[in-house]
């Protein structure tokens, strides 16, 4: 995570808000960035592959 994104973050944060709130949105970044790289990587599933993956999952 870069601190540009999590200053960006704080900027557009209520006047007030909880701990928990801004740990929230900082694993929301963190996620994120975490998705990106996957796919940077080439570390994705096919369609196919993810729906058999939550077809597996759902029943």
């Amino acid at each position: 995570m870069k601190k540009a994104a999590l200053i960006e973050t704080l900027k557009n944060m209520p006047e007030e808000f909880s701990a928990d709130e801004l740990m929230e949105r900082i694993v929301l970044l963190q996620k994120i960035d975490l998705g990106l790289l996957q796919i940077k990587e080439g570390n994705v599933l096919s369609q196919e592959a993810a729906e058999k993956k939550l077809d597996k999952w759902l029943k």
